[in-house]
């Protein structure tokens, strides 16, 4: 199925450089809402979300004919959208100041870490299927720093694998591994009280 779906990407690519309007706006199709969703999480719903995801397209339509496949189509679209909410943010002021020791961690780029978070209740895939614990968890990737967010965003709620997101956000995979620890420990320690049920009884199915 994957290769596939990244046959028609390609084959949709080659007809865009022919000038295919049409097939253009079948990448759009494809694509809007999971560009949306993701920006959405980054700068918050609404109006700029919807801005910046035609702004994602926009950039994207411009540059097509010299994207030359090294990554998927995917891929590609996330770093345009992740380098647009970046930009936004320092435009507007609203990206935070990091810990000393978060960021100490999070630039260790070259050791190969392998750290998971040992709770199979910390899904944030199945978290955001479950109404109330979906909503605590939006709440905690928004209070994320931004850096720790993309990639906990990209990997745990898109599905991409550490080369892809490294990629992205143009890092080494070290710094990527290392960033998603640091952003499942923060977002567990907001978390574990609904997981264990503590705060106003939410528990995530299965758990």
């Amino acid at each position: 199925m994957v290769v596939l779906v990244t046959n028609l990407d390609a084959s949709l690519v080659a007809r865009c450089r022919e000038d295919d309007v049409s097939a253009f706006n079948e990448i759009v199709s494809r694509y809007k809402n999971k560009v949306y969703t993701y920006i959405s999480r980054m700068v918050g719903p609404g109006a700029d979300a919807e801005d910046l995801t035609q702004e994602t397209f926009v950039r994207a339509y411009v540059n097509l004919k010299s994207f030359q496949s090294r990554s998927s189509l995917n891929t590609w679209l996330f770093r345009i959208a992740t380098n647009i909410c970046i930009d936004f943010s320092r435009k507007s002021g609203r990206i935070r100041a990091h810990s000393a020791s978060m960021t100490m961690s999070a630039e260790d780029g070259d050791e190969e870490l392998e750290r998971e978070i040992p709770d199979s209740r910390f899904d944030p895939q199945s978290m955001l299927l479950n109404k109330e614990l979906g909503s605590k968890l939006e709440q905690a990737l928004a209070a994320l720093p931004e850096k720790l967010r993309v990639v906990v965003l990209l990997h745990d709620i898109e599905g991409l694998q550490y080369e892809e997101i490294a990629a992205v956000v143009e890092c080494p995979l070290g710094t990527v591994k290392s960033r998603l620890f640091n952003a499942r420990v923060s977002l567990r320690e907001k978390l574990l009280p609904y997981l264990d049920g503590n705060i106003g009884g939410g528990q995530c199915a299965g758990a």
